[in-house]
């Protein structure tokens, strides 16, 4: 889940697995895949952002941790 915000400033979290498309539009639009659709606050990069690092979370993309792989 991540947490975003209303146009009327209240937040509420959003399941990234759902989501389809985010949109600026000039508000950011996210649309699941359920066909539902809110309007937010946060920027398409903001969101963008908050995904990715939930991803990472639950281990859907790699982690960066600095490491360097075998050579």
């Amino acid at each position: 889940m991540i947490e975003v915000t209303k146009l009327n400033g209240r937040a509420f979290l959003i399941n990234a697995l759902l989501i389809e498309t985010v949109e600026s539009m000039p508000d950011t639009k996210i649309t699941l895949t359920n066909g539902h659709s809110y309007i937010v606050k946060e920027s398409s990069k903001e969101v963008e952002h908050k995904i990715t690092a939930f991803y990472r979370s639950v281990s859907l993309l790699g982690r960066n941790t600095g490491e360097v792989g075998p050579e």
